[in-house]
């Protein structure tokens, strides 16, 4: 009969996703998950036929907190929805600062243009619905958002600046304001 583990593979990445958040995914080790969960290495590789599984099953479940991040903001309603986006991924910086560095500042392989076609097959709408833009307009806008709103998580989840809500709040909506105006002026209606 084979023998019954104290833990489960839910109990494992929950494991996994602490020690990621305390040391990066390099300290989630076989044998720092047995420590973690009171056991040898072995019960682990029971659940999981390598450490590269354990460890794509904690980056799902890092990603799962970042969407529950983006979720809850969505839900207060309290911004227009494509400025929610970004003070979600910014709210994750500043809650989840580990995660956030796991996810969104590691090197990624190498991609074609920015945004990738399935993030902005959701955000194309948010876009279009807040600026009334359209096409490579819209892509624009978007990317330089993208980048004021990555600039400020990124300080908040290094430590290298702090700014409160309000600021953050209205930094997003001047620099919006702009991208859109200067948009619109170049083509009248802002579509290609």
């Amino acid at each position: 009969m084979p023998p019954k583990y104290k833990f489960t593979k839910e109990q494992v990445v929950e494991a996994a996703l602490s020690l990621a958040r305390e040391g990066g995914m390099e300290a989630v080790t076989a044998r720092a998950l047995g420590q973690r969960l009171g056991a040898s290495a072995r019960p682990v590789f029971s659940l999981y036929e390598s450490m590269e599984q354990v460890k794509d099953d904690a980056l799902r479940a890092a990603y799962a907190r970042y969407r529950e991040v983006m979720a809850r903001e969505l839900s207060r309603g309290e911004y227009p929805p494509y400025k929610t986006c970004g003070i979600a991924y910014i709210r994750f910086a500043a809650e989840e600062p580990s995660l956030f560095r796991l996810l969104f500042l590691r090197e990624r392989d190498k991609r074609g243009a920015w945004p990738d076609a399935e993030e902005w097959s959701t955000v194309e709408p948010l876009v279009r619905n807040g600026t009334g833009l359209s096409g490579s307009r819209a892509g624009r806008l978007h990317t330089e958002m993208w980048a004021l709103v990555h600039g400020i998580a990124t300080m908040l989840a290094t430590g290298y600046m702090r700014f409160d809500w309000d600021e953050i709040g209205a930094m997003l909506t001047d620099v919006f304001q702009g991208l859109n105006a200067a948009a619109k002026g170049e083509n009248g209606d802002g579509r290609d």
